[in-house]
């Protein structure tokens, strides 16, 4: 078994629709409409006590499991998932951690701080959908290559930063 976790800062905006895409739930062939991306489970939900948390989002074709986490401020969340799959992990499950900050664009960052942190919807919500739609190619292709990558993981657990993506 496979265990794909995505994950960002909040939780709740990149990741969930990386799962999203992950399970075909989004649109893989066009830009998702805005009652698609508000529609996404998780998407601007979470709060910061959430953070750390695992979120189930669905088992993907394959019948691997997709989840998604915030990591908020720490690094440490990737690394205790880690740590915790090394010890708990049978010898053929992999977890292949995911992290989709790098597909982030300025109106995501700002609309989530709007929407989140100020509570300020009305603003935050346009640009988070906004946000979305521009890098929905972007998550597609990091969604991807994270699929494919479980093929050559050496390692139980693999934590891929994708700090080198490259954004189209």
């Amino acid at each position: 078994m496979k265990y794909y976790i995505y994950y960002c800062f909040g939780g709740t905006h990149s990741s969930p629709l990386a799962a999203a895409y992950h399970l075909k739930q989004l649109p893989l062939d066009r830009q998702p409409t805005t009652e698609e991306v508000k529609n996404t489970y998780l998407f601007n939900k979470l709060k910061p006590k959430d953070g750390g948390k695992l979120f189930f989002h669905g088992e993907d074709e394959n019948g691997d499991q997709v989840y998604t986490v915030a990591k908020r401020y720490t690094k440490n969340v990737p690394t205790a998932i880690e740590g915790l799959g090394k010890v708990l992990l049978n010898e053929e499950d992999k977890i292949i951690l995911s992290s989709t900050s790098p597909t982030v664009p300025i109106a995501m960052t700002l609309g989530g701080f709007t929407s989140r942190f100020l509570h300020i919807d009305f603003i935050g919500v346009p640009l988070l959908v906004l946000g979305a739609k521009q890098t929905y190619l972007n998550l597609i292709k990091l969604v991807e290559n994270t699929q494919r990558y479980h093929h050559i993981a050496a390692e139980k657990v693999t934590d891929l930063s994708n700090k080198n993506f490259n954004k189209d």
